[in-house]
């Protein structure tokens, strides 16, 4: 029996060689990917500065694991030895061709490289970026050649990694996640800008997403928690701004929304108007046919 396979083994024996190869690199990659999976799903779970560290580390081990198996694999067929060769001899012409063929992709390597060592955002941040298109949304992933952002839409927004990084962009959660929100109010003229500013205060002040940034010296002074000061007089009405501190960014949207409508409900139980925009519009007539003969001559 053993004799009748021997024949075959040799036959193809650089099959089966390529065939293991190619079967241990799937499984080696596959092996990796699930341990840098598991080291992720615990990562998110303790919400570990090094999430961006692994998703990076992970895309780029598995293209490592696949090239070199796959580059093992086409080095044992025999025909392709003599190709490598003539390769070899020209590889001063074949670098500057791969070169800047590959310039662009090496530059986002690179920059994704630069991203997660600088770290100007990681995974889970808010971003927003200074385009002119207003793009804005969650760090999803960044992968060897493209930053994932998700959107508030639930859009993916694929960006070259070499793009993002010479992007000025706005980081709602570098360093510090808490945020200010403004809330901007106008009052009529004829309102008291007094009642306005306590109704103001005290719809921030028990709103259970407001903070209290105030340092301990700062409470011992009795500063005030927050400030409503009269930011500008518009065409018909007083502008009148509130700064509000949240712990983050959703926390600080639901805030603003609830104390604009719980601001609005109290405006109107004390009688202070929030004004509309008016205009007064004059008509010109034309005189008549009849006016213009009227009209005594000198």
């Amino acid at each position: 029996m053993i004799e009748q396979i021997a024949p075959i083994l040799e036959e193809y024996r650089i099959l089966i060689r390529i065939s293991v190869v190619i079967v241990v690199t799937i499984i080696v990659a596959t092996l990796v990917g699930k341990i840098i999976k598991r080291a992720l799903a615990k990562s998110t779970e303790t919400a570990d500065t090094n999430l961006t560290t692994l998703k990076f580390l992970g895309h780029s081990v598995s293209v490592i694991i696949y090239l070199v198996g796959f580059s093992l694999a086409i080095s044992m067929i025999e025909f392709l030895k003599p190709l490598a060769t003539s390769i070899v001899a020209g590889a001063g012409i074949l670098a500057i061709a791969v070169g800047f063929a590959a310039q662009q992709t090496l530059g986002n390597i690179i920059s994704g490289l630069f991203i997660v060592i600088s770290k100007p955002f990681q995974i889970n941040d808010r971003i927003s970026l200074d385009d002119g298109l207003g793009l804005r949304g969650i760090v999803e992933d960044i992968t060897l050649r493209h930053t994932v952002i998700r959107n508030f839409e639930n859009q993916r927004i694929i960006i070259p990694n070499s793009i993002i990084s010479n992007q000025v962009l706005i980081n709602s959660d570098f360093s510090d996640r808490r945020i200010c929100r403004f809330i901007d109010i106008g009052i009529s003229y004829e309102s008291d800008i007094d009642l306005a500013r306590e109704i103001m205060i005290d719809e921030i002040t028990n709103h259970p997403l407001n903070i209290d940034i105030r340092t301990e010296d700062d409470i011992k002074e009795k500063k005030p928690r927050l400030f409503v000061r009269v930011v500008g007089l518009g065409e018909s009405s007083v502008n009148l701004r509130a700064w509000a501190w949240a712990n983050d960014p959703p926390d600080a949207f639901v805030m603003r929304c609830d104390v604009i409508e719980s601001i609005k409900k109290r405006f109107d139980k004390s009688g202070i108007t929030i004004p509309f925009p008016q205009r007064t519009i004059s008509y010109l007539t034309p005189k008549s046919d009849s006016e213009e003969d009227h009209v005594p001559s000198k």
